[in-house]
């Protein structure tokens, strides 16, 4: 059975639109690549040629993926969120006990983590740890590191 995952409606319209330019430009451009490479000769010892058609087995694989992905995605409905504990979605304000630092994060599905922007994947460590704690609760979150104790200083709604 497939992998049902879990989107914000913008990260299932980023994935549409990647997909679309898979379709369209991605194609387009190796097949002007196999065109080229045709175009230089004899087919049987032509490496240009037999590269381009990897690379075009290669990006139609990519569009199956994403396409399998696709069909199993659901967009979370934001409203039906309880805001009582840490969620999907949840946008949780933390504070390293040993440290003292604070550092909110957003949790989301592991196919729209991205650390940079703050968003953290529910099947990290953290992010598993996280779940289902309430405001003033305290995560025991085992991480290579060692173990690290973060405090729930807050809990909101994505936005």
């Amino acid at each position: 059975m497939a992998k049902i995952s879990y989107y914000t409606e913008e990260g299932l319209n980023k994935l549409k639109n990647e997909l679309n330019d898979m379709k369209t430009k991605g194609r387009t451009a190796i097949a002007a690549q196999i065109a080229e490479a045709r175009d230089k000769g004899d087919l049987s010892e032509n490496a240009e040629y037999d590269a381009a058609k990897d690379a075009q087995g290669m990006h139609e694989m990519k569009i199956a993926k994403l396409e399998e992905i696709m069909s199993n995605a659901r967009v979370i409905d934001e409203s039906s969120i309880d805001n009582s504990q840490v969620a999907i979605l949840s946008v949780v304000k933390i504070k390293n006990r040993k440290t003292g630092m604070e550092v909110a994060y957003t949790l989301v599905s592991e196919e729209e983590a991205d650390l940079k922007t703050g968003k953290i994947s529910i099947g990290s460590p953290i992010g598993k740890g996280l779940l289902g704690k309430k405001v003033g609760e305290t995560a025991e979150i085992k991480v290579p590191a060692g173990l690290m104790e973060f405090e729930v200083l807050d809990i909101a709604r994505f936005a």
